[in-house]
């Protein structure tokens, strides 16, 4: 029995090639969307999880609220660490000083690369629960030792046995390797940490280091993993104070200490100014509704053809009954039909997965696969397929076979003026969803259009950086410069404690005439050469440069518009600011460089000479010369001065671009949804003109023998559609308008919603379902009478 109804229920589908095309096509880009949001939320979900401390290590952070602004920092003191350790050793099973990742050389005889990696304390091993390839996790215990990732030793060594070789970090620490970890995977947060050295080896190589560890220095991140009967709410509420207790004189910002869980690392970046945390989960709740509507719409489709083309076979039904079937039979039917088009629709969407897999890596930047040989997934997708069979089949099959045959069969049924009338309502919605998404799309990509028109203060273009990793780049900052711009691929060099894309320093400590007594200052603070200016092209609205043939401009200053505005100075140029009690003079004004991220304002900043506090080299190449034959160039000349590292740059163009890449994977992601939304939805509009077009035939055939144009036949069809399209935007446009104007709002520099987003949304919409009604309308308006009357 169940043999023939699959059978029969193979013949139907065969029978109406059509509708079955559009049915399965339709459920299957719906599934494949639902599949590939499902992989990107579980990776979004499961961050960090490849550590098996996850549940029990924090990140030790820090927040105060200044001048009435809340602020959180993971840049942590250097003595807390060893307060963590000693005052509340009961409470953590380890605690971790860290540097930050960060591009480091690494050299064993002639080979020499750069890689990201760390200085940790002994214990991040352990806690960390690296996967030893070779040696142990007991490798960090020797004071000059390394661990290197997999791929990292095999670059180095190739097949021979690393342990115990000698090899260099930045061609000045000599350190023994001591063991091999397996590479990190791409969802966890250290998957940068390409190797990892004591931090020990790290704080006595550096002896700057000795000389800012107080209180005071916030410079280091600490990670700590809580011991088997502790929580991260009581221990943060037993270390809130310690900055208060050991630095009374911030009591005023009401710093507090706490601890932030891994759990939260990822989807937990931020902090808005009223203290409440934010970030990545916004954006794995606005993906999952995405899956759940854009899966909805292409159930709505096959709910839809499936209960429309149900009533045309009222008579089978009817003579299906009248010949011996019971109900039961006729439910199993139905069934059984609804069933295998969703089967087929399930194979389908795992071909169109995996061939959408890579493309969607790329654009969402994963490594997403999938998880063929995991239960959960093929429970979950078959149990998916059923119920939705069962519910799209669930109408023809209840209803359907509740008819007596006697009155199907005299031409006496009639399906009632309210048939069409959920069908209407699921088309409502299918657009309401598709429109949403239109405008949701628009609005993202205004945004990122409006920041990236933004006045950044400086001249990108043809700008690049090199990281002064190694003790070779410093102290030839005149001949490197001379022989740079010697060879004709540069127009100049300067040297800089930040790239022009990111400000890594602020302080304290700055006093001028006139400032507010309450007032907790903070500057961004960039250390520069005399051409900084000359290379990045900063543009001065008031004074001077730094200039060489002023001796006493060591103790100059140049403040962005920002710090001007900040410091209050009525005519700032030639006025002293006094930082930790010394003299600097207010040499010029530049125009605000946009250092920070282009969508909050430009940070206060003041700009001073320091050659020894100097971490990025700048050039600025020549444009009447070819980029690689310049690139060449410069590398000969660095590896004169430099000769034991490769050389390695960053072009500032492309680290600006950077700085949109998580918005515009927001936005391509929401487009390409979008168009798969409108796509579903045109596929339903599509099989249900032509089941109305097909219902019809007879009434037009009427009305084309009475006088009726194409264009009057071709109005009467669309115009039903047309306004059911309608009524979705107006519902549309107040909720797309409430969520898009709170996602604004976490962007202080941001773009405003314009009328005309939501016009174009609403005509473009309404465009498309007339092309996709059209096709149906005109080829039945079309049909001779004759051929449509015939049997009347």
């Amino acid at each position: 029995m169940i043999r023939n109804y699959f059978k029969i229920a193979f013949r139907t589908i065969l029978k109406q090639k059509g509708y079955s095309v559009i049915n399965i096509t339709g459920l299957a880009t719906g599934m494949a969307v639902a599949m590939l949001i499902g992989l990107w939320v579980y990776d979004e979900l499961s961050y960090n999880k490849y550590h098996e401390n996850y549940n029990r290590i924090a990140k030790v952070m820090q927040s105060s609220t200044v001048n009435g602004e809340f602020g959180v920092g993971e840049y942590m003191p250097l003595p807390l660490r060893n307060i963590l350790q000693t005052e509340f050793h009961d409470d953590f099973k380890h605690v971790v000083i860290a540097s930050w990742i960060g591009n480091h050389v690494l050299a064993y005889g002639d080979r020499k690369i750069t890689k990201t990696g760390n200085y940790m304390s002994q214990e991040a091993a352990e806690m960390l629960t690296l996967k030893m390839v070779r040696g142990t996790r007991d490798g960090l215990k020797e004071p000059a030792s390394i661990m290197l990732s997999s791929s990292v030793a095999q670059v180095l060594f190739d097949h021979i046995d690393p342990i115990g070789k000698i090899m260099k970090i930045d061609n000045k620490l000599s350190v023994k390797v001591t063991g091999v970890y397996e590479d990190l995977p791409y969802n966890t947060e250290f998957r940068e940490m390409t190797f990892v050295a004591p931090w020990e080896l790290y704080a006595s190589s550096e002896p700057w280091i000795k000389n800012t560890g107080g209180w005071q220095n916030n410079s280091w991140q600490i990670l700590a993993q809580l011991s088997p009967n502790s929580g991260f709410t009581t221990v943060s509420k037993k270390i809130k104070d310690l900055r208060v207790l050991h630095l009374p004189e911030t009591a005023y910002s009401k710093p507090e200490i706490f601890l932030h869980p891994m759990s939260r690392w990822h989807l937990y970046t931020g902090w808005d100014k009223s203290g409440k945390t934010d970030g990545r989960i916004q954006y794995v709740w606005l993906f999952g509704i995405i899956g759940v509507f854009v899966l909805l719409l292409a159930c709505i489709n096959f709910m839809n053809l499936s209960t429309a083309r149900s009533e045309k076979r009222a008579k089978e039904v009817g003579i299906r009954k009248a010949v011996g079937s019971i109900r039961s039979q006729l439910v199993g039917q139905f069934f059984a039909e609804s069933l295998m088009v969703t089967a087929f629709a399930f194979i389908l969407s795992l071909l169109l997965t995996c061939l959408a897999l890579s493309f969607f890596n790329e654009i969402a930047d994963k490594q997403l696969s999938l998880p063929w040989n995991k239960p959960f997934f093929w429970m979950l997708g078959v149990s998916f397929s059923i119920l939705t069979g069962l519910i799209a089949g669930s109408y023809p099959a209840l209803y359907l076979s509740s008819f007596q045959p006697v009155k199907v069969l005299k031409g006496t049924f009639r399906a009632g003026r309210f048939a069409s009338v959920p069908r209407k309502v699921l088309v409502v919605v299918q657009f309401t969803v598709s429109v949403t998404l239109i405008i949701g799309t628009i609005i993202v990509f205004r945004q990122i259009q409006y920041a990236k028109n933004r006045p950044i203060g400086y001249n990108r273009e043809a700008l690049i950086t090199v990281d002064m990793n190694t003790p070779e780049l410093y102290g030839h900052y005149n001949a490197l410069r001379r022989e740079l711009i010697e060879t004709g691929a540069v127009i100049e060099m300067s040297t800089s404690s930040s790239p022009t894309t990111s400000l890594q320093s602020r302080q304290i400590g700055f006093d001028w005439e006139g400032k507010d007594p309450n007032l907790r200052e903070q500057l961004g603070t960039v250390a520069i050469s005399h051409d900084f200016g000359k290379t990045i092209g900063w543009q001065f609205i008031a004074g001077r440069d730094f200039s060489r043939d002023f001796a006493t401009d060591s103790s100059g200053m140049v403040l962005n518009e920002s710090a001007a505005r900040y410091l209050g100075l009525k005519d700032p140029v030639g006025k002293t600011v006094k930082w930790n009690g010394k003299p600097f003079q207010i040499l010029g004004i530049v125009k605000d460089m946009l250092m920070g991220s282009p969508f909050e304002p430009v940070y206060q900043t003041v700009f001073m000479l320091d050659y020894n506090w100097a971490s990025v080299i700048n050039i600025k190449l020549n444009p009447q010369n070819s980029t690689n034959e310049s690139l060449k160039k410069i590398a000969t000349v660095f590896r004169k001065f430099n000769p034991g590292s490769p050389f390695d740059y960053k072009f500032i163009d492309q680290q600006y671009a950077s700085k949109f890449a998580a918005e515009e994977r927001i936005g391509q992601l929401a487009w390409g949804f979008a168009i798969l939304a409108i796509f579903i939805s045109c596929l339903g509009l599509s099989g249900l003109a032509s089941f109305v077009a097909e219902q019809r035939t007879k009434e037009m055939g009427v009305r084309k023998v009475l006088g009726a144009s194409v264009f009057n036949l071709w109005t009467l069809l669309s115009k039903e559609f047309a306004f059911l399209v309608i009524i979705a935007f107006i519902i549309a446009i107040p909720a797309s308008y409430y969520f898009l104007e709170n996602w604004l709002q976490k962007y202080e520099y941001r773009t405003n919603i314009s009328w005309w987003i939501f016009a174009v949304s609403g005509i473009g919409s309404l465009m498309i379902t007339l092309l996709t009604v059209s096709f149906q309308s005109i080829k039945a308006a079309m049909v001779n009478p004759v051929k449509s009357l015939r049997s009347e």
